[in-house]
């Protein structure tokens, strides 16, 4: 991978296209004051021709800006859009513009010379005004290879600083996001960013094989929210970026969990327990096998320690359960178990587990403990 590997959050403009969300302007703040705590510096803050609440808080960002600090306004292939951005202060712009010819036709029914035409007018009109300019190749995975070569290097030639390479259905595999970055380094020398969604579970993989095929940029989301099944999360992106590739993203681990929970309050959806990186259950122990284990060396069955990422390590007394997680849950309540009570605890905290659907309270684990002991 490159060594200048820049993230890009999206959480406030396409994360907020989940379906049934819908983030008023003091959450919207919240969440940019979170991102920009944990490090990220390139943010897309919203779609001002949304106008009403939308527009006032993108304004409330523009101030914001700075030389490290890049907030990215987003719009539709309309010059009167992005002149009003402009006009606002926007340093950094997105275009989305579709290049297949399914989204052409059925989306904003135009065809290619009008986007040839119209992204190298708004590429042009925008750099004549300072902004670094992004823009979209959207429905990547059904744009013919060709065109899609040709439309990198239209875009490139009319001063365009950066290439969006959006997944926009979620359908590619990794294989085939890795030569679509490939094919469009072959046509242009314009940086790449990858955008993928997770429709096939794909995003985080297709992110990483544009990443190793030579993209500099790349999109996430809070909680891998988005529309439909949302796109690539940040906290699995940033966690493995830096901890299994050594790649340095300038993001503060520790804040992840903290920016999870924010956002699935904001969101009102509770994340499955199992959610990688950032989910309840990534540091919890149940199994006696796991617990024996980790009470010895907590690398053991954990392949980073909780607090790297802002989260708590749990041991859970249930089904799968043995006699040293009872012992040290009767320890850490107060009690000194005898050591015959041990197997006959432990067979009834397994039928509780079984008759309730789940965990054991620490507490019930003791009137457990001191009615056999009575």
């Amino acid at each position: 991978m490159r060594n200048d590997i820049i993230i890009e959050d999206t959480t406030l403009r396409d994360g907020e296209q989940t379906p049934g969300a819908a983030f008023s302007f003091h959450v919207k703040t919240d969440i940019l004051n979170g991102l920009l705590d944990a490090g990220v510096r390139w943010l897309e803050v919203g779609i001002p021709a949304m106008g009403g609440e939308e527009l006032k808080f993108v304004q409330s960002t523009v101030e914001r800006q700075d030389e490290n600090t890049h907030l990215v306004a987003w719009h539709r292939g309309v010059r009167e859009d992005v002149e009003k951005s402009l006009d606002m202060g926007f340093k950094t712009i997105h275009i989305g513009l579709p290049t297949s010819d399914n989204h052409l036709k059925a989306s904003v029914r135009k065809d290619r010379s009008w986007l040839l035409g119209t992204a190298k007018s708004l590429i042009s009109m925008a750099k004549d005004r300072g902004a670094f300019v992004s823009v979209s190749a959207e429905d990547l995975a059904r744009t013919e290879g060709g065109f899609l070569q040709e439309y990198a290097g239209a875009v490139h030639e009319a001063g365009a600083d950066r290439l969006r390479l959006s997944d926009t259905i979620g359908i590619m595999t990794p294989e085939q996001y890795g030569e679509r970055v490939r094919l469009v380094r072959e046509a242009a020398p314009i940086d790449l960013q990858c955008h993928t969604h997770n429709d096939f579970g794909l995003g985080l993989a297709n992110t990483i094989a544009g990443l190793k095929a030579g993209a500099r940029y790349f999109h996430v989301t809070i909680n891998g929210i988005g529309e439909r099944a949302g796109m690539t999360d940040i906290a699995q992106a940033a966690a493995t970026l830096q901890l299994r590739y050594d790649v340095d993203l300038g993001i503060d681990l520790t804040k992840l969990t903290r920016l999870s929970r924010l956002v699935s309050a904001a969101t009102g959806r509770q994340l499955p327990p199992w959610q990688p990186v950032v989910g309840d259950n990534v540091f919890a122990h149940e199994s006696g096998i796991h617990a024996n284990g980790m009470f010895r060396d907590t690398s053991s069955f954990e392949p980073f320690p909780p607090d790297l990422v802002g989260g708590k390590r749990r041991y859970v007394l249930g089904k799968h359960s043995g006699r040293a997680l009872v012992a040290w849950a009767l320890e850490e309540a107060g009690v000194t178990p005898r050591p015959e009570l041990l197997v006959p605890c432990l067979e009834e905290i397994r039928s509780r587990s079984i008759e309730i659907g789940g965990e054991v309270s620490p507490a019930e684990a003791v009137e457990i403990y001191n009615r056999l002991a009575a």
